[in-house]
């Protein structure tokens, strides 16, 4: 029954949804677009899930184009980045506001690379680099998060909120950081279009993330928009296939960015497929493994590339329909 890919899919929709933790102020964002996808507002299954999310990506921008980061700033930037996200979900079974709560709690760990053609001085003078590269291995922020879903036959609805605790390996004089260095919270809300019988599904949340100052550089990012979409098609109860995008805009100045480069915000989409597959695991519990990709275009103040997500996902399965047993009259 495809009612019962919802309880794998949500969890990992969730779980998706805290971000590599980097700030705007070296031009990329504490959300990291793709992080919500198919199912999204979907409610699950009460109880515990997991996810585990393998994310790798590159990017690049001009060698022109120059980016802030505290005291200098860092001229033609590139990246690659391989990160574990993981942790634990928990789906309430008593109801909140009429809808469905659940809460859950990310980490992160991994290697970054980041380079530079060129970092210019600080009015104090600093020394100049030419051409440098520095790599990473260490532990990210802790990312909470919580989410309010209400479920209307094919249609579903969802707000949720989540936070940055500022913990990860970071030092602003380095390239390369795993951690953001300031605190920052997003709250935002989508929807999600599910019909059981034809196999079709769209989803969509957006949101708005409020970065606070960096007590370390005395720089604040701007305020970031984001869209995150999906939409696929079941062919079973275990196979889906489809396609996934973002829009990301940063709506208001960084406070602290040179004059020259006039408030510094950034924008970029991305487009690219999704292929998911989900299957028993006992009488229980359901898997979910999902891979998607997305090629970056249209970057502003942002280094801009490709991307890819491979999810596996753990969660509750749906319990079957129990049927009444019929009255025997004697």
């Amino acid at each position: 029954m495809r009612k019962a890919l919802i309880p794998c899919l949500a969890a990992a929709a969730l779980m998706t949804s805290a971000g590599f933790a980097l700030g705007d102020e070296g031009g990329v964002s504490f959300w990291l677009p793709g992080n919500f996808g198919s199912l999204a507002a979907a409610p699950g299954t009460p109880g515990w899930s997991w996810a585990t999310i393998y994310y790798h990506g590159e990017a690049a921008a001009g060698a022109g184009q120059q980016f802030p980061r505290g005291g200098r700033v860092d001229v033609g930037i590139s990246g690659r980045g391989d990160l574990a996200f993981f942790g634990p979900t928990y789906t309430f079974a008593t109801p909140v506001l009429g809808g469905q709560a659940a809460i859950s709690i990310l980490g992160a760990a991994g290697r970054n690379e980041a380079s530079a053609a060129l970092s210019l001085t600080g009015p104090l003078g600093n020394t100049i680099a030419l051409s440098r590269t520095q790599e990473l291995t260490s532990f990210g922020d802790v990312i909470p998060s919580a989410t309010l879903k209400w479920n209307f036959g094919t249609s579903n609805l969802m707000v949720y909120g989540m936070g940055d605790v500022p913990i990860g390996d970071y030092d602003p004089a380095r390239l390369a950081n795993l951690g953001i260095g300031h605190a920052a919270v997003d709250f935002g809300g989508g929807y999600t279009y599910f019909d059981p019988k034809s196999g079709n599904e769209f989803s969509w949340v957006a949101g708005l993330t409020y970065n606070f100052k960096n007590p370390d550089t005395q720089y604040r990012s701007g305020a970031d928009f984001h869209i995150d979409w999906g939409a696929s098609h079941f062919f079973d109860s275990k196979f889906q296939l489809g396609v996934v995008g973002y829009y990301f805009q940063q709506v208001s100045d960084d406070v602290g960015a040179p004059v020259s480069l006039d408030g510094f915000r950034s924008r970029v989409v991305g487009i690219g497929p999704q292929v998911g597959y989900i299957f028993p695991m006992g009488d229980k519990l359901q898997g979910y493994v999902n891979l998607k990709g997305y090629r970056e275009f249209a970057a502003q103040n942002r280094a801009a590339g490709w991307n890819t997500w491979l999810t596996f996902a753990i969660s509750p399965a749906t319990p079957e329909p129990t049927s009444a047993k019929p009255i025997i009259r004697k």
